[in-house]
Parts: C-alpha cells; sequence; structure tokens
C-alpha cells in the first residue's frame, strides 16, 4: 500500500522494517546505525510496546506452575493487559504522528495488512481487531481523507464483525453483478456522448465502486432494503480543471432531472479533511436515481490518497505545499487535547468521542462557531471556549432558555454560560453516570485543576470517597492500605490523592476490589471442597455456575441479597439445593461447617434480577418520593417494596427493594438518587 501511493523511499523502508524490533534481535540503534536516523524514528513511532507498568499486584508473571485450567482470571488478566498494551501503542503512534505525520501512514498500512490476513487468527481476536479497526483507524483514515484505505478497512472490518450480514450483502451484488454493469456501461457512454456533444473532454468516467459496509450503514441509517440501494447508480466523472467541472455540472443537469435537496458543493466548502468534488444526484432514463461525482485530477487524488498525496511526485522540490499546511495545522488543532490525556485506554475513548465521532456546531452569543462532539453539554463547550469559562461555569442558557448542564446540545444550537466570578468545577462532573462531560478536552482540564488544589485537601476528599462507597456497598473487610496496594501506590495518601483529584474514578476502584475479593476466593482454595469434575457444571438457569457439579436447585440467600458482579460463595443446604452468599456474609464464612461452602461463580448466559434493599435518608420535602421513583423507571428497574419510618428532626429514612441485574447498574441508580436535592446519605442496607 505505501508502494501504491508512491511514497518516498524512507516512508516505505520503515514500513518493511517496522516489525524488526517487536520480533527480532534488531534494536533501533541498529536500524539507525544502517538506514539513518529518519527511518529508525519512523520505525519507533509505530513499533508496539512490549511492556506496561502493573497496574495490580496480580499482574505479575507466573512464577510457580501452570494456571488451573478451570480458572478464568490468568486468561482475563492477560487480554485486559494485551487491550492495555494496544491502548498504549495507539497513543504512541498519536504522540509521535503529532511530529511527523508519516508515522500514521505506515502504521494505516500495517494494520489494513494485518485486516487482509487476519483469517488466520483465533475468532474472538479476529472480532477484537475487526471492531478495533472500524472504531479507530478507519475514521483516521477518513479523517486524513484517505478514501480508498478507509473503505477497505470498513470492509474488512464489517466482515469479521458482522459475519452473517455481511456475506449476505456480498451475496446480493454478486448476484447482480451482471445486470449492473451492462446498465453502468450504458449510462457511461451517455454521459460521454453529452460531453463531447458541448466540447468537453473527460479524463475518466467510470462507476462509482459501491462498498459492502457503506451500503449497511445506509441501509440501517435510512432504513432501506437492499433494493432501494443497489437501485442508487453512482457514476464519477473526471475532467480537467476547476471551470470544466461547473460546465459538466450544467450539461449533467441539463441532459437530467435533477433531485431536489441531492446536490452538494465539496468545491467551494470543502469537508473537514479536505476532500473536493460536485456531488449532485439526477433522475435517470429509467426513473431510477444516478449520482454523479465531479472533480479535477488533483481532487481526486487528494480524494484517494488524502494527506498521503503530498509526497505523490513531490520528492526533491522545494515547492510550498500550502495544502498540506493547511492539513497539518488542521491534523495539530485536532489532536490538542492529547497532551492532557496519560492514560492509554483514556486516550482511546477521547479518540472516539472527540475525534471520529460524527460533530455538533454550538454558537456563541457573537456567533462564532464551536465544533463539538455529539452528545456535547454546555460544560464541554464552556471549556471549549476556555478553561476559566469552564472552571467558573455554573449555569446556561440554550437558545434564550436556561438549562441543566447536561443537556445535549445540538448543531445551530446558541449557548450562552453563566459564570461565578470565582470557584471550580465540581466533582459530580467527572461522573460518567450522570452525563455532565462528554469531551475528553473537558474531562483532562476539571482532572486537572482538582490536581492542582492542596493536597491535604485531596487526600480528605479521598478519603471521604471511598468511605462513602465502601459503606454504601457494604463492602468493610479491606483497608485503605490494601485497596492502595491493589492500585500499585506503595504510599495510602498517594492513592487517596489520586482518588481525591479525580485521576482514578470511584467506580473503577469498586471494580477492581469486586475483582479481587473474586480472586481470592479462587485462591483461597483450603476453606474449599476440591473439584470432583475437571470442567464446571452450568446449571439450566445458566445463571450460577457451580464447581464439580451440576443439575441442583440454587436460590439466592435472604440475609445478604448477592446481585451479579459481588463476589459470591456457595453453601450446601440440606434438602434445598445450593445458596447463593455474598462473600463477605456472616452466616456463611462464619460457619465452622467449611465443608458445606462450595465455589459458584456468576454465568452470563441469561438477565436475572435480584431484589437488593437499600437505605436512603433525606431532608423531607414534597416531591422526593416520585424524584426517587422517576430515577428507578428511567431504569427500567421494578421497586418491589417501599417503606419511609416517621420523619425525626425532618430527616426522612426510606428503605426501598430494588430488583437490579448486576452490580452496576445497582451503581448508576444510587449515584443518580443521591445527587437529588436533599438527599443526605444512601446505601445498600443489611437486616440486622
Amino acid at each position: 500500500m505505501l508502494g501504491e501511493m508512491q511514497l518516498p523511499a524512507p516512508v516505505i523502508s520503515a514500513g518493511l522494517l517496522h516489525d524488526t524490533v517487536e520480533d527480532t534481535s534488531v534494536t533501533l540503534e541498529d536500524l539507525r546505525r544502517e538506514f539513518g536516523d529518519e527511518v529508525a524514528k519512523l520505525v519507533d513511532g509505530v513499533t508496539k510496546l512490549t511492556n506496561l507498568p502493573r497496574v495490580s499486584r496480580h499482574d505479575k508473571p507466573q512464577t510457580g506452575g501452570a494456571p488451573i485450567p478451570d480458572d478464568p482470571i490468568p486468561e482475563e488478566r492477560a487480554d485486559q493487559r494485551a487491550r492495555d498494551r494496544e491502548a498504549e501503542t495507539i497513543r504512541k503512534t498519536f504522540l509521535a504522528m503529532s511530529e511527523d505525520v508519516r508515522v500514521v501512514l505506515i502504521k494505516l498500512a500495517d494494520r489494513l495488512h494485518n485486516m487482509r490476513t487476519l483469517k488466520h487468527l483465533k475468532p474472538e481476536k479476529q472480532r477484537r481487531i475487526a471492531r478495533e479497526t472500524l472504531e479507530i483507524f478507519a475514521p483516521l483514515a477518513s479523517r486524513l481523507g484517505i478514501w480508498r484505505m478507509k473503505w477497505e478497512l470498513e470492509d474488512l472490518g464489517f466482515r469479521y464483525v458482522d459475519p452473517v450480514r455481511y456475506k449476505e450483502i456480498a451475496g446480493q451484488l454478486d448476484e447482480r453483478r451482471v445486470s449492473r454493469e451492462s446498465t453502468m456501461a450504458a449510462i457511461i457512454e451517455q454521459i460521454k456522448a453529452a460531453l463531447a456533444e458541448n466540447h468537453i473532454e473527460a479524463i475518466e468516467v467510470k462507476g462509482r465502486p459501491k462498498h459492502i459496509y457503506s451500503i449497511w450503514k445506509k441501509m440501517a441509517r435510512k432504513d432501506f432494503t437492499f433494493d432501494q440501494i443497489y437501485d442508487v447508480r453512482a457514476v464519477r466523472v473526471i475532467v480537467k480543471d476547476l471551470p470544466t467541472c461547473y460546465v459538466t455540472l450544467g450539461v449533467i443537469h441539463g441532459r437530467w432531472t435533477p433531485k431536489q435537496g441531492e446536490f452538494d458543493d465539496y468545491i467551494a466548502t470543502p469537508k473537514e479533511n479536505f476532500y473536493q468534488s460536485l456531488h449532485t444526484a439526477v433522475i435517470y432514463d429509467d426513473g431510477k436515481p444516478l449520482e454523479v461525482q465531479i472533480r479535477t485530477p488533483d481532487m481526486h487524488e487528494n480524494a484517494e490518497y488524502g494527506i498521503a498525496a503530498h509526497w505523490r511526485y513531490k520528492e526533491g522540490t522545494k515547492k510550498r505545499d500550502e495544502a498540506f499546511e493547511k492539513r497539518i495545522a488542521y491534523l495539530r488543532r485536532l489532536m490538542e487535547w492529547q497532551k492532557d490525556v496519560t492514560e492509554g485506554q483514556d486516550f482511546v475513548e477521547a479518540l472516539k468521542t472527540d475525534v471520529f465521532q460524527d460533530r455538533v456546531y454550538a454558537l456563541t452569543p457573537r456567533g462564532d462557531i464551536v465544533d463539538l462532539p455529539t452528545e456535547a453539554t454546555p460544560i464541554d463547550f464552556a471549556y471549549h471556549v476556555h478553561t476559566s469559562i469552564g472552571e467558573r461555569c455554573r449555569g446556561a442558557r440554550v437558545n434564550g432558555k436556561l438549562v441543566p448542564l447536561n443537556t445535549a446540545l445540538k448543531t445551530g444550537d446558541q449557548v450562552e454560560i453563566i459564570t461565578a466570578k470565582r470557584g471550580g468545577p465540581s466533582r459530580d462532573w467527572l461522573n460518567a453516570d450522570l452525563g455532565y462531560v462528554k469531551s475528553a478536552r473537558a474531562r483532562e482540564k476539571i482532572r486537572g485543576w482538582f490536581k492542582r488544589q492542596d493536597r491535604d485537601l485531596n487526600i480528605s476528599t479521598g478519603r471521604n470517597l471511598l468511605e462513602r462507597e465502601l459503606k454504601r456497598l457494604g463492602i468493610d473487610d479491606l483497608t485503605y492500605e490494601m485497596i492502595a496496594e491493589l492500585f500499585e501506590f506503595e504510599k495510602t495518601d498517594d492513592f487517596l490523592v489520586a482518588l481525591g483529584c479525580g485521576d482514578i474514578h470511584t467506580q473503577t476502584v469498586v471494580n477492581r476490589i469486586v475483582t479481587y475479593l473474586r480472586e481470592q476466593k479462587q485462591d483461597d482454595k483450603e476453606t474449599l471442597p476440591p473439584p470432583v469434575a475437571e470442567r464446571p457444571a452450568e446449571l439450566a438457569s445458566d445463571e450460577i455456575t457451580i464447581q464439580g457439579t451440576g443439575g441442583l436447585l440454587t436460590h439466592l440467600a435472604k440475609c445478604c441479597n448477592p446481585v451479579k458482579g459481588d463476589p459470591i460463595i456457595g453453601f450446601t443446604t440440606r434438602g434445598r439445593g445450593i445458596t447463593i452468599h455474598r462473600q463477605d456474609c456472616p452466616n456463611a464464612m462464619g460457619t465452622r461447617e467449611t465443608e458445606r461452602l462450595i465455589q459458584v461463580s456468576w454465568g452470563g448466559a441469561v438477565e436475572q434480577a435480584y431484589s437488593v434493599p437499600i437505605r436512603i435518608q433525606a431532608y423531607d420535602r414534597e416531591g422526593l418520593l416520585r424524584d426517587v421513583s422517576t430515577i428507578v423507571s428511567d431504569e427500567k428497574v421494578n421497586m418491589t417494596r417501599f417503606n419511609m419510618s416517621g420523619v425525626e428532626e425532618n430527616i426522612a429514612n426510606m428503605l426501598v427493594t430494588l430488583r437490579v441485574t448486576d452490580l452496576v447498574q445497582l451503581t448508576r441508580i444510587m449515584n443518580r438518587i443521591e445527587q437529588l436535592p436533599n438527599v443526605l446519605d444512601i446505601r445498600r442496607w443489611k437486616p440486622g
């Protein structure tokens, strides 16, 4: 692909050598000595990271024997590590791209080669790589204007993400290929004849290829059938210069009737990736639509190769390329936020939202356009205008009306930010469940503000946040020191600072603790009976997996009300099958009959609801119950019990039982209820 794009020799050399540092004993110094600094630097930019700092003490490599065959944890951990490495590699590549854009061309070519040979990998790895290609690399090729590479990446990715739909569309295209080709040949001859009659020389007239992924997207977006998409024919006309483009457009519109609302002038107003062409649609002789693209050879080259077109036929010249310089300036503006994002996974998610997602164009009161990701909020808008405006944001008017700060903006909205004279952002803005912030730029600036605050304050804030979450979720058997160690912090205070300033989200802490407790359960084999079978057996419900046996009745313990996601353990009950307890349940773990404890885990085939009692304390007010009920209803969760004890000193105590599907849903509901006015505390309730 690099050769097809006619890129200079150092880029092609780096492309051929890009795997040498990863897969052989060759070092960057060896490459620098043999091929020069330029090639070595390009290779370094696309070399995968092989090692990452450990994020947990459980990430240490195994030194003792092979992992237990039926223990999924090592495999899960290895898969997570692979995702982390890939995320950090992508971040590393983009950082290198900001200095030399040729790095990303090599990366794209490498990814295209990987996709072409993906059939040799395991199905689960095929799907992961294909999904990553559709989410990151194909949109990147689009942003760089390399349409030729974009289409192939999309089709190959779609082939593995949705093979059934891919084969269905490919089969339909193949069935109608002969009739389509004959129809297109007739259309092309008619266009050529019409242009010749008007003394216009067409450099090329040909059918525009239809790509399977684009067909599927249009079918999904417009709720069309394949026949409706198939009937839309497309032709590309290439003429010698810009004035001839518009003359050609006139000829086409004079020969066939234009479809109303189907004309786009991307020459006068290029796309954000500098794509230029005239697009129109006309009604052909058979009454069916015909799409026509009109462009010059330079426009076509830029459309096919995007930013890579700068190097085609230009090596060794000193002529200033203004278009290329504009593209580079655009890319650098696009990547401004990257310097604030330090974590690989955060960086990848930021790429999807801030760079590759569809855009919203809002207006300032003066009429200036602000480019934002889809579903951006007034807070995103404020931080985009200026960091200080974001920090002091206290409200917003959209089209003259006051709106909540988590309102999703739409293109054309005029936004006025209401600011305070001093102050800073709210920590709630970092809570993803509340939807205040969508852009990586705003999120990182908010985190940066909290980092700059007094260390003692962050320690106190972090301690309060951790204590609240642990109490709320009923986790009380881990010390702060142990939790800090899980995150590889030598000092507990450093961990609390990171939590207090927003570097670590409370939900991340909860998830890590749950994982740790599950691992501890699997490691603590002395309290469990040895398995009597090689593989675990699943119950008919597929909801609980029991080590060593199957076909047994299970039920959830009423004393601790376990929820999917909680670390659990089974207790063999005479005549009643297996009772499922939370691991920290005193009734289960306090038993002396340890031989009746059995290792169990959550299955995943069937979604089940779990009854969980929660306690809410709040200053009594009108509409409190209504607001709680609204949140529960929005989450499509049943409230099976509600009890409000007597109001003392204007404080209401409510005991609510919810039917939730897992711990994530429970946490989200509790977070939303906690944000209600007058709510003082919310936590899981333990009887007794």
